[in-house]
């Protein structure tokens, strides 16, 4: 496993504090490349069983995020 990469908002790899926080597909995909991982797309409305239960761990998990980025990621899942 290698180094995490260095994410932007200005490259495009992350949205901004507005729009919700989060990962793009493009910082997604760099770090996946980058870590070996397979980060999937926020599932804020889940259609499936493993989306309802990826939400429901995310929002469990991140309960605790207080800063600004966090809340508004918690916002944007619908936590």
């Amino acid at each position: 496993m290698s180094k995490k990469p260095n994410l932007s908002v200005g490259r495009g790899e992350k949205l901004p504090v507005s729009k919700g926080a989060g990962l793009t597909a493009k910082g997604r995909a760099k770090y996946n490349e980058a870590t070996g991982s397979n980060l999937k797309p926020p599932a804020p409305n889940p259609k499936t069983e493993a989306d309802k239960g990826r939400k429901a761990s995310f929002c469990s998990r991140s309960s605790g995020w207080t800063g600004e980025r966090g809340k508004a990621a918690r916002k944007r899942w619908g936590c």
